[in-house]
């Protein structure tokens, strides 16, 4: 193991086992980098992006490179850090909202634009944003794609809300280059009124070489669907996370593996009150219980920490919330406004949102210096 990454897992391992103070859970909520006696805690540092568009489409490859895409057609790219942003836009776009972004290195991406028929479409870049390729356009009026995932560097999914009462699924076998709709009879018939909600790209998240999660909401109950050979067929449970309402249900999801899970969500309506804004899974998504101690808001975003089987950090309007014990307990460690956050093995950790914000994740005497 590389000497960088031994004092990473070293430093993780205390700081998340040994003294939950070091990730910040003890920091007033206000605070927007926490500090403490002695090391600083660990926390959210904002970078300078030069932009006030709102980051809900986020993909961090490493500790030096991360890809945001948000309102106003708006894309950038660092490699180092977050030092620098480039704004790699695909040009007239700006009348577009980019809501997800997957990357698969510093040069090559994909990325959804969200809306009912047109506006829902697909852009890959090979040159690291110096050029663009619209390889997909709704041309279904009733369809409004939410969230794009993918396996591996090829196959990919994207969905859809319901159309004709059922989920609409969109694959690709080559890296988002071309796609092609899947037939619906291996999906669940949907509630009235159900859909995913576009708010941090992880209404669709996957893990592994062919298992796929969905999230929903604005239904009766608020659902995750479960497949487990890359979106052919699904089924779908119940989770305890408020909906009766559009404004409520599954926002976010996040598996370490194929069997441990969590979803997140809420009302996001800021006036209203988010109880049970988190929930587990140790089955794959076929039962869901609610945390014992979830975030105190709405959350839209949720990701698992790297080097650890406990630890995940939820994110929101509201701020951002740890856990130590896989979802079942949280504690806020950051009052930052936030919409969707990602970690890579190297523990490089992001998170995205509003007025242009993109802040990373700060480790204490970190080898790189803290961007």
């Amino acid at each position: 193991m590389k000497p960088m990454l031994r004092k990473l897992r070293r430093t993780v391992s205390v700081g998340l086992c040994g003294a939950a103070v070091v990730l910040g859970v003890t920091a007033p909520a206000h605070a927007e980098r926490p500090t403490g006696q002695g090391e600083p805690a660990l926390g959210w540092q904002l970078t300078p992006t030069g932009t006030d568009a709102r980051f809900r489409g986020l993909s961090a490859v490493d500790r030096d490179t991360v890809w945001a895409a948000g309102s106003a057609g708006t894309v950038l790219r660092t490699v180092d850090g977050g030092r620098h942003w480039q704004d790699v836009s695909p040009p007239g776009l700006s009348a577009l909202q980019f809501r997800d972004i997957e990357a698969f290195d510093a040069r090559r991406a994909v990325a959804l634009t969200i809306g009912e028929g047109e506006d829902s479409r697909v852009f890959r870049t090979d040159d690291g944003g110096a050029t663009w390729t619209e390889t997909f356009r709704n041309t279904e009026p009733r369809a409004f794609y939410d969230c794009i995932t993918f396996f591996d560097g090829r196959h990919g999914l994207a969905m859809s809300d319901p159309v004709d009462g059922r989920f609409r699924i969109l694959s690709t076998g080559d890296g988002g280059r071309s796609w092609e709709v899947l037939p619906s009879d291996g999906m669940p018939p949907a509630q009235q009124g159900e859909a995913g909600f576009a708010a941090s790209g992880q209404c669709l998240v996957s893990s592994g070489p062919k298992d796929v999660w969905l999230a929903s909401g604005g239904a009766a109950a608020a659902r995750v669907y479960h497949s487990r050979d890359r979106g052919r067929t699904w089924t779908v449970a119940d989770s305890p996370i408020p909906a009766g309402d559009p404004a409520k249900g599954v926002f976010g999801l996040a598996f370490r593996d194929r069997t441990h899970g969590i979803a997140v969500g809420g009302d996001y309506r800021p006036e209203e009150a988010s109880p049970r804004a988190s929930a587990v899974t140790a089955d794959g998504g076929e039962t869901w219980a609610v945390s014992q101690q979830p975030p105190a808001a709405y959350r839209s975003g949720v990701v698992w920490v790297p080097l650890t089987k406990s630890a995940a950090i939820a994110v929101g309007p509201t701020g951002s919330d740890l856990t130590l014990d896989s979802g079942r307990t949280w504690r806020n460690f950051d009052g930052g406004s936030f919409d969707t956050v990602d970690c890579t093995r190297d523990f490089g950790c992001w998170a995205s949102g509003e007025k242009g914000r993109i802040a990373r994740l700060g480790l204490p005497s970190s080898p790189s210096g803290l961007h």
